[in-house]
């Protein structure tokens, strides 16, 4: 009964780190003209975003961990639980993401010639 319940908690809680994960790496810029600062302030987001990331995994893992419990014998692989799932779909994507954001932004998007 009480294992039924923790596991919309667990993933509502997986769910909300990835989400801070997400506006950390892509919503946290408050100076739009960042390109013109010291390379501290992406080190410093990039930092703070290992952090979220640590702590998001974290709490994926015993999400996973509760939504194995919750399961009938045999369970399931730790590595195949829904939060888990969620875990490294999210972080791949946002990492693709950010790469090809970074890319972008210091190859095409402030500089002055056309590459088209």
């Amino acid at each position: 009964m009480l294992l039924e319940l923790a596991k919309p908690v667990a993933l509502l809680l997986c769910l909300l780190s990835l989400y801070a994960l997400f506006h950390t790496l892509f919503f946290a810029i408050e100076d739009p003209q960042i390109i013109f600062q010291p390379h501290q302030a992406l080190d410093d987001r990039v930092i703070h975003a290992l952090r979220l990331l640590a702590l998001s995994a974290a709490i994926s893992l015993i999400g996973g961990i509760i939504f194995r419990e919750a399961e009938p014998y045999p369970p399931p692989r730790l590595a195949t639980t829904l939060p888990l799932l969620i875990f490294y779909w999210a972080t791949g994507i946002m990492t693709a993401l950010f790469f090809a954001a970074w890319f972008l932004e210091t190859h095409y998007i402030f500089s002055p010639t056309v590459h088209w």
